[in-house]
């Protein structure tokens, strides 16, 4: 497959076609500053680009992270549509706790509230959709790892990871990374031993990208 969008580059955890197959590259056509290093070049019709290999760099990095949690105590929410089954199945493989759909305020703020939890880390899809558990998490200090497009602003993310966060086959191949590499982290798959849980499991079946 040609790579016109990018010089010859390495990447780790996937071969670099997949990201580009799966439309991982593909921002938008809004850039905000926090998100500059991570653009690769703008296209010709405005599209920005991310550049894939610090996606594999971040994901690697936020893998060791939340390796170093009990998998129960991380959250991971997803109020975009194509994000609900990645971080669902996310959750299944990692043992961390799901919050896909609406998010209810005072989740993380509000002691007296019935469904009140109490995490040690947080995974968000989109900064945008899911605002609200950013913004609580900030307030009561979780750590927050983030799917971040050209777009989004990141102040209160503590691990930036660049991708579409938008597109079904994307948000599949960025989650499923994540959680092998967790696995790895925590000493729960060998490198040298394939993920039997497959990319398709973690994509919304639905159509659209």
């Amino acid at each position: 497959m040609s790579t016109p969008e990018f010089a010859e580059g390495v990447v780790g955890l996937v071969d670099f076609d997949t990201y580009l197959s799966s439309g991982v590259h593909i921002g938008t056509r809004q850039k905000t500053g926090a998100m500059s290093s991570f653009i690769y070049r703008v296209r010709p019709d405005g599209l920005y680009v991310l550049d894939v290999r610090k996606t594999d760099e971040r994901i690697n990095l936020a893998g060791r992270f939340l390796a170093r949690f009990e998998p129960a105590s991380i959250v991971v929410v997803s109020a975009r549509q194509y994000g609900q089954r990645p971080a669902q199945r996310f959750g299944e493989v990692t043992g961390a706790k799901a919050m896909v759909g609406r998010f209810i305020p005072g989740t993380f703020t509000n002691p007296f509230y019935k469904g009140y939890i109490e995490p040690a880390a947080l995974v968000i899809t989109d900064p945008l959709a899911d605002e609200q558990p950013m913004r609580e998490a900030a307030e009561v200090s979780i750590p927050v790892v983030g799917f971040c497009d050209t777009d989004n602003e990141t102040a209160d993310i503590d691990i930036i990871i660049p991708t579409n966060n938008k597109g079904r086959r994307a948000l599949a191949l960025v989650y499923w990374l994540l959680a092998r590499q967790v696995l790895r982290e925590r000493g729960d798959l060998s490198p040298d031993k394939p993920f039997e849980v497959s990319v398709e499991e973690f994509e919304t079946k639905s159509g659209g990208e």
